[in-house]
């Protein structure tokens, strides 16, 4: 499947589908159970090297990344309380071992106190989707039989802005992007899945989350659409911004 908006923006990034099936893909990368892993280190192998990448509800790699891939509610099993880890930690946790997380006892302070932390997981548009996988694949991979759930979008400041501008081209309202506080795997997970059960969806900005902005480029954020809005998009590149100047002079310089 081959993306208009890919080749009118000039993205340097394939755009990466993320779909739900119980069908499991050959030869795709795949964290192994019970070890460690980021989800964006997965986004980033299929949007810059053309990877397929699968994940299960025992092969997600971290607890943030099972709840954001929409593997169901995975921080009711984090040690001590996902509320501390996110705001000031937990001392009596800090000399234990638990597997890569050594802001366990001091927090990742992204949070200002634990009970705000408390409510900002509970505002999480958790999911528990019926399929066995959440796969990501390069779009260009998708058959046409496919139905993608999101379009991912890794993206420099000059083609974000043109698919923030492209995102509400045609529509009544200037509010079609949003960019929720979040983890990395929930601004292409969770936050655009609850989107997609809107009629109107808007996209989601992502990647402003500080853990795993060394996951990407340092240029780079996320840009995450429903497909329906992904379609709405695609259908709207002919006689807009994209074919003539400003649009066309950026182009050029980035060349």
């Amino acid at each position: 499947m081959q993306s208009k908006i890919a080749e009118a923006v000039k993205l340097l990034y394939h755009p990466v589908a993320v779909t739900w099936t119980d069908e499991k893909p050959e030869n795709a990368l795949q964290f192994k159970e019970g070890r460690w892993g980021c989800v964006i280190g997965m986004l980033n192998a299929a949007a810059s090297k053309g990877k397929t990448a699968v994940f299960d509800r025992k092969t997600f790699g971290c607890l943030g990344g099972g709840t954001g891939l929409g593997f169901g509610n995975q921080y009711q099993h984090f040690p001590g309380g996902i509320e501390y880890f996110l705001s000031t930690g937990n001392k009596k946790l800090c000399n234990k071992n638990f597997n890569n997380m050594p802001a366990l006892g001091h927090g990742e302070r992204y949070i200002k106190t634990p009970e705000i932390a408390a409510k900002f997981v509970e505002s999480l548009p958790v999911i528990d989707i019926p399929n066995e996988y959440v796969v990501f694949k390069p779009l260009e991979q998708v058959d046409e039989g496919e139905k993608p759930v999101v379009i991912v979008f890794l993206a420099r400041p000059d083609e974000l802005s043109a698919l923030v501008v492209l995102a509400n081209y045609a529509r009544e309202t200037n509010n079609n992007v949003t960019i929720p506080m979040g983890a990395g795997c929930h601004t292409i997970g969770i936050f655009p899945y609850k989107e997609a059960e809107k009629e109107i969806p808007a996209a989601v900005v992502g990647l402003t989350d500080i853990s795993a902005r060394n996951k990407v480029e340092k240029d780079v954020l996320s840009f995450a659409v429903p497909y329906k809005m992904f379609e709405e998009m695609e259908n709207n590149i002919e006689g807009s911004f994209l074919e003539q100047e400003p649009w066309t002079k950026i182009v050029q310089r980035n060349k």
